[in-house]
């Protein structure tokens, strides 16, 4: 139960409609002052018969914003009386329902031609469920040039009320928008090119972050899928007389961008949800595990793409965080981990010089402060996250060691760290365990070179959830792939335990990289 409103005997003075759902990012808002339904029947039809706007809340489990909102908002009494009073509130998890949320944020990106994000906050007519205003977060005071979240909900009840004309010109307007959206169906005798693929490559050309690695300005996105079309289009292009060297570049090079920045966990292994700066040095920290299976399965094609031992490091390391972290006793992986720990973003996992310098030898010290970052200011709210900042060359070169030497002392002291971070109070997991793809075996690759523990991933044997067939007990020596899991499969399989990871993560119906 998490709530701030309890009564004498410690029951929850509140209870609304979401109590007896299953998502436990639902649940967390079952006990708010807001009377809050799923999406369903009961609430559009309430909706209806009252003749109240709906105001339509979407978020996730791990989502650090969407914490700030239920605490700031969702919890104030004041802000939920005018909730309450002007509108039929449905709170969606995006996780269980991807139909609506992506329905309502391309609408948001219509309304306000912003980006979307989560939390999304919209407003619908209260017949049809049409969408007429829109937002992300909005806090509980006006501030971050964003307006306080109950003078939102004055000023929208006050317009619906006053201009249904106006809105319902608009929703025609947004409808037709919206049907543009998708193309007519192209004739039968229509000749299959490959120009929407020159365009993708053009695209994703013109976006490239020459410095930084990745598309476009911040907030970065690994954007997996794109990385993985580069890696195409440059095997596509392998044996022709001026093979696509940009895109092994674009897509390597932002591998490696990725990989030295902080929102790849420098101790443990797993990538965060995205970067708030152009440099991938801070992240937004939560991990979801569909994003570390895609980019496990896009650092392994890397790995096999070329001779850098980056690449197949990064995969290891995150097969054995999605292992370590993410993999549930019962069969099948956990869905994200959170932000936050002990009420605040990033807890977990910054550091206090101090603790670091309490712990490492003053030989690692020398060698660990450059290379992540210690002797540059504090970057976290007055800590510091790590981050690579140095190459072991350099460090090296200065300290008058080894390469070998330096990268040795870096290994025990990320083991050192690594085990003190274990102590503390660990980010909430979701524990909904989505089902993996049976055992896994690994490709006989042999230019593939990863731990043999990866060879199988554990499970449990006992239980098989339905719908979801076993791997086949081989895998061809070519990197073909299956239909369910896609090229994530294949490449994640190259570490055995990447096919049940990939299958739990996200699947798709693409084809190898030939």
């Amino acid at each position: 139960m998490q709530t701030s409103h309890v009564n004498a005997d410690g029951t929850p003075k509140y209870t609304n409609n979401l109590a007896t759902e299953t998502s436990p990012y639902l649940r967390k808002h079952a006990h708010n002052p807001v009377q809050w339904y799923p999406w369903g029947t009961e609430a559009l039809e309430r909706a209806r018969a009252e003749k109240k706007p709906i105001h339509l809340s979407v978020g996730y489990n791990a989502c650090h914003w969407c914490h700030r909102l239920r605490e700031e908002s969702f919890e104030d009494e004041a802000t939920a009386r005018l909730l309450n009073k002007h509108f039929v509130n449905i709170k969606v998890d995006r996780e269980e329902r991807p139909d609506i949320d992506r329905i309502y944020q391309i609408a948001q990106q219509m309304l306000t031609q912003h980006g979307g994000g989560w939390p999304l906050t919209m407003f619908l007519t209260h017949d049809d469920q049409r969408p007429f205003f829109g937002g992300t977060y909005f806090p509980k005071e006006a501030r971050y040039g964003l307006p306080a979240f109950r003078d939102v909900l004055l000023r929208v009840a006050k317009y619906y009320r006053d201009h249904a004309a106006e809105l319902r010109s608009q929703n025609d307007a947004l409808m037709s928008a919206f049907a543009q959206l998708n193309p007519a169906p192209a004739a039968a005798d229509t000749e299959l090119t490959d120009e929407p693929l020159k365009a993708c490559r053009a695209q994703l050309a013109h976006s490239f972050d020459s410095r930084d690695g990745g598309f476009g300005a911040a907030p970065k996105f690994p954007h997996p899928q794109s990385l993985e079309r580069l890696l195409r289009d440059w095997r596509a292009s392998a044996h022709a007389p001026e093979p696509d060297l940009q895109a092994l570049h674009m897509a390597t090079f932002t591998l490696r961008r990725m990989a030295e920045g902080g929102i790849n966990d420098q101790l443990g292994g797993g990538f965060c949800r995205y970067a708030v700066d152009e440099r991938w040095v801070i992240p937004h920290f939560e991990k979801m595990l569909y994003d570390n299976g895609a980019l496990l399965a896009v650092y392994a094609q890397a790995a096999l793409a070329g001779s850098d031992p980056l690449y197949a490091r990064v995969t290891q390391e995150t097969a054995a965080w999605t292992l370590r972290e993410m993999q549930a006793p019962q069969g099948g992986y956990f869905s994200s981990l959170d932000a936050d720990s002990e009420g605040h973003e990033g807890k977990f996992y910054v550091w206090d010089r101090s603790d670091i310098e309490g712990q490492l030898s003053a030989e690692e010290l020398a060698v660990f402060a450059p290379r992540y970052g210690l002797d540059q200011p504090a970057n976290f709210e007055g800590r510091w996250h790590l981050h690579v900042a140095a190459s072991l060359e350099d460090i090296a070169r200065q300290a008058g060691k080894p390469v070998a030497q330096i990268a040795a002392l870096l290994d025990g002291a990320r083991a050192k760290l690594l085990a003190l971070r274990a102590r503390r109070v660990r980010p909430a997991r979701d524990r909904r365990a989505r089902p993996g793809a049976g055992r896994a075996r690994r490709v006989r690759e042999p230019r593939a070179r990863f731990h043999p523990r990866h060879a199988v991933a554990r499970r449990a044997p006992a239980r098989e959830l339905d719908g979801w067939p076993r791997a086949p007990e081989r895998l061809p020596r070519r990197l073909r792939i299956s239909r369910r899991c896609g090229t994530r499969a294949a490449a994640a399989a190259l570490l055995g335990a990447g096919a049940g990871i990939c299958a739990a993560a996200a699947g798709s119906g693409a084809t190898a990289l030939r």
